[in-house]
């Protein structure tokens, strides 16, 4: 039976230990299929990955409580009885020297400081037939079917293998991003030592991500062709009538990109296909040439030179080669959503809807969408007599959309005891540290270290403008304008075709290594990442100024 959207939530743990709620990626109980994936995968890929650099941690998990995601970061050791409070320090230092995985840990953390194992990852990536190639085509294997035309029998099929396909990837996503962001926490947590804090660093990372700049090239092509023929088109189908090269440039952009999600980590969100509105202001706000690229890398060398001041002198080499990786593992860490993520979920919802529509002919549900609240077992049944039934796939949709989770507690759980770094063996300490700092700067951790309209700045010219507040992904899509500031709970990696014609962007969620803030820095935008009453004392349509250096968002 679907839960009362009006019922009174309980939050308990989902497991022992302390849980932190993850607002940056999933502001709303997310779809049961979503969830369980999420859950399944995150795990396994940071595992994975925590294993490979010799980190002294298990893995990061993610668990949902009423559809919200909470993550807890696993100890290697007693996962499942965490301490109340920690044994005798020198007891620990013992035990970490002396137990089987934390000596083979630490051989192979010292193996990562010795020869950065990023490095041929990200090759991996980028060489032809490589990674990337590989994730590339067997999405395209799955978008190159014709759902409309297959039998039911082959539909079931091809939804199954849709998710599995999507719950693997999302598996390596998580994988991945322990090489791409490896390198950038490393660089944070060794020029902290140094005395230089976080915020003086991450702008040193701007335009060392040219997947995320890629789009606006193309469709900057495309809207060159736009100007050159002389015509004021008013739609997405005046610019296909403009030449057939326009035409087939459209195609081509939305053979790689129709598919994915623009909106939110999840199956319920709009995909560019369907938002053709979307990728219209996109073509005709796209920039002509590279004039503004070439102006910010410049700007990016100077406080490059201004920063290797401040670094002690015989630290200067090692600040530079931490610095190259970092900026190399930049594209990695943002093309990898939008081909591990975005796109999968994007194919495994263009399967549902069908399904959905199919189940709508069969009085088996009362919209295609309603495809997105059944479970992974609901999906072999769903053209069935035994389908969960058409009104309780709407009552948990109704649930979902309308269940209040805004005082969903920021920690559930037992505090955990933190050993510090120092009782660990050196090569430990030095990649629990920077593996502490990407889970903090990335706003992981549940804490809230800014209040009121205060936040972490990205840019640095102050922007004002009208505010445009968006609750969800779909509202921003339909109701933001060209130049006004974008004001949302949090934003995602998909976000990169609204966030692009924005004026700005103000989040209530997130930090300087959230995705929000890699998105304006990549894009050249002025920021507030993180102003927890964004979403309440912003009223919409109210002109405000954001003033990146301040970290500060001021209603005018």
């Amino acid at each position: 039976m679907a839960p009362d959207p009006l019922q009174k939530l309980t939050w308990t743990a989902p497991g022992p230990g302390e849980w932190s709620l993850d607002r940056s990626h999933v502001n709303r109980p997310a779809t049961p299929i979503v969830g369980t994936l999420m859950c399944h995968g995150c795990g396994r890929g940071t595992g994975r990955g925590m294993k490979e650099l010799g980190a002294p941690v298990g893995s990061l998990e993610f668990r949902t409580v009423n559809g919200l995601i909470y993550s807890r970061v696993f100890p290697l050791i007693g996962a499942n009885k965490p301490p109340k409070k920690l044994p005798p320090l020198q007891l620990l230092k013992l035990a970490t020297k002396l137990h089987p995985e934390m000596r083979r840990r630490a051989k192979t953390a010292q193996q990562t400081i010795d020869n950065p194992p990023w490095t041929a990852k990200l090759h991996e990536w980028h060489r032809p037939g490589g990674l990337r190639d590989t994730y590339i085509n067997q999405n395209m294997e799955l978008q190159r079917v014709d759902v409309s035309s297959i039998d039911d029998v082959a539909l079931v099929a091809h939804a199954t293998k849709a998710i599995d396909h999507a719950t693997q990837l999302y598996e390596d996503h998580l994988y991945l991003h322990n090489f791409d962001l490896g390198p950038i926490g490393l660089l944070l947590f060794v020029t902290n030592q140094w005395g230089i804090p976080t915020t003086d660093i991450f702008p040193l990372l701007e335009g060392a991500s040219p997947s995320t700049t890629a789009a606006s090239h193309e469709l900057g092509a495309i809207r060159k062709l736009v100007v050159d023929s002389g015509k004021n088109p008013d739609n997405l189908a005046d610019i296909r009538n403009v030449s057939t090269e326009a035409a087939s440039a459209i195609d081509a952009f939305l053979e790689r990109r129709g598919n994915t999600i623009i909106s939110r980590y999840d199956i319920d969100g709009l995909t560019l296909g369907e938002s053709p509105d979307v990728l219209f202001t996109r073509i005709m706000g796209a920039p002509l040439d590279n004039v503004d690229d070439v102006k910010r890398a410049a700007a990016v060398q100077q406080r490059i030179a201004a920063v290797r001041t401040r670094v002690p002198e015989q630290h200067l080499a090692e600040f530079d080669k931490l610095l190259s990786g970092a900026r190399e593992a930049m594209d990695l860490r943002d093309e990898n959503g939008p081909i591990t993520l975005e796109w999968p979920f994007g194919l495994v919802r263009r399967a549902l809807l069908e399904l959905g529509r199919r189940m709508q002919q069969r009085n088996l549900a009362h919209a295609p969408e309603h495809a997105f609240e059944m479970t992974l077992d609901e999906i072999n049944v769903a053209l069935t007599a035994n389908a969960p039934g058409a009104d309780e796939l709407a009552g948990r949709q109704l649930w979902r959309n309308t269940v209040d989770v805004e005082d969903a507690p920021r920690k559930l759980g037992n505090p955990e005891p933190v050993p510090p770094l120092d009782i660990l063996p050196q090569s430990l300490a030095y990649v629990a540290g920077y593996v502490q700092m990407v889970i903090s700067e990335a706003g992981l951790d549940g804490t809230q270290r800014t209040t009121g309209l205060n936040g972490y700045g990205v840019g640095a010219a102050p922007y004002t403008g009208i505010a445009r507040i968006a609750t969800s992904p779909e509202a921003a899509v339909e109701q933001l304008a060209p130049g006004e500031i974008l004001v949302v709970p949090c934003t995602t990696p998909a976000y990169n075709m609204v966030v692009g014609f924005a004026g700005a962007l103000v989040t209530a969620e997130g930090g300087p290594l959230s995705h929000a803030a890699v998105i304006a820095r990549e894009l050249g935008l002025s920021a507030v990442i993180g102003a927890p009453r964004a979403m309440l004392d912003i009223p919409d349509g109210a002109t405000i100024e954001v003033d990146p250096a301040k970290g500060l968002v001021s209603v005018l």
